[in-house]
């Protein structure tokens, strides 16, 4: 079936044998246009099907009510919270969002600003991909006069607002707990330490052994584990230390504490008896393993509601004179079956 072409003022206007600017006043309601030439035209806009261009008209006049959004995973629960923050609160101010995926690549990343400020939306509010590359993108959103606003995982050097996490704090927490809980050898699970998030989750661990008297041990930290599949293969090669570990912190995802889980359950290891888990971001399906897991809950709906109120409150009376600020807020410990070790007495 052919697609019918979308009506445009230049086919009302060569239907009625008027100049395209009349109609565009008419429709308009423009005191300039006479009340039957305006009755005609929207009736034979009606007739026609005709929709009127919204970004157009918006460009127009100057104002594009449209924020775009661009996260490294849609799919993940704390991603997904954080736009059902932002939507509750830019539906109520009649703004819509388009959302973007870069799926941790750089290059897609960029490909997705570059998309959004073609769109010319009002402000671009974006969580960094895991894969690295230069910043220019960003820069180029500022060059357009286009509001940026970075959450989570940021570019630390880059002036903006911002809205993070206490990462480090959450992890001193975390850690503290496991070792309240009785664990000797606690691993750490890293992301990419070049993300400012997994830098200050591992500051944390660090900050917790140091407090509570323990030895920082290079073999019990593992890098870029912040996958399920990675994950699980970082704790086969704890596992198969000498004196492997009895306790784990992923401190990247809880996708990569489930991929601890799994290994542990393929090995017979009693969770928590022998071995402790920590994960981070309060996925859904923390509560529903078996044991159910300890996690850090990021208060993401919450903090896309800032996101959204940092832009109104903030940012529509944006002048360059406005000194961009850091929002930080702090997630919870949510203590689970899968670190309460009973401690013999």
């Amino acid at each position: 079936m052919k697609r019918q072409k979308r009506t445009t003022i230049y086919d009302i206007a060569q239907r009625l044998n008027l100049a395209a600017s009349s109609v565009s006043r008419a429709l308009s309601d423009s005191p300039k246009v006479n009340a039957a030439t305006k009755a005609l035209v929207l009736k034979t806009a009606l007739e026609m099907n005709y929709q009127q261009n919204a970004m157009a008209s918006n460009l127009r006049k100057g104002n594009n009510p449209t924020i775009g959004v661009v996260v490294p995973r849609i799919n993940q629960n704390f991603f997904s919270n954080i736009i059902a923050g932002l939507e509750e609160v830019t539906y109520k101010k009649g703004y819509n969002l388009i959302i973007c995926q870069s799926n941790e690549l750089h290059a897609r990343e960029v490909d997705c600003v570059n998309a959004l400020i073609n769109q010319h939306v009002s402000c671009i509010i974006i969580s960094i991909a895991a894969e690295t590359g230069d910043h220019n993108h960003l820069q180029q959103v500022l060059d357009h006069h286009i509001r940026l606003i970075q959450f989570d995982r940021v570019v630390e050097e880059l002036d903006t607002f911002k809205v993070i996490n206490d990462n480090e704090r959450a992890s001193f927490e975390a850690v503290t707990h496991l070792i309240e809980q009785g664990y000797k050898r606690i691993a750490l699970l890293e992301g990419p330490q070049d993300i400012n998030i997994f830098r200050q989750r591992k500051e944390g661990y660090l900050a917790a052994l140091k407090n509570n008297g323990f030895p920082i041990l290079e073999e019990l930290m593992c890098e870029n584990a912040w996958t399920k599949e990675l994950g699980a293969v970082a704790t086969v090669q704890l596992l198969n230390l000498p004196e492997p570990p009895d306790a784990i912190f992923a401190s990247t995802s809880d996708f990569s504490a489930l991929g601890v889980l799994e290994v542990a359950t393929d090995k017979g290891i009693s969770v928590p008896d022998a071995l402790g888990i920590c994960g981070y971001s309060n996925e859904p399906f923390t509560e529903i393993t078996s044991p159910s897991i300890t996690t850090v809950d990021q208060y993401s709906v919450s903090m896309g509601k800032t996101i959204a109120n940092l832009f109104f409150q903030e940012m529509e009376v944006f002048e360059h004179s406005v000194e961009p600020k850091i929002v930080s807020i702090k997630p919870k410990l949510i203590v689970r079956k899968s670190t309460q070790r009973k401690i013999s007495s």
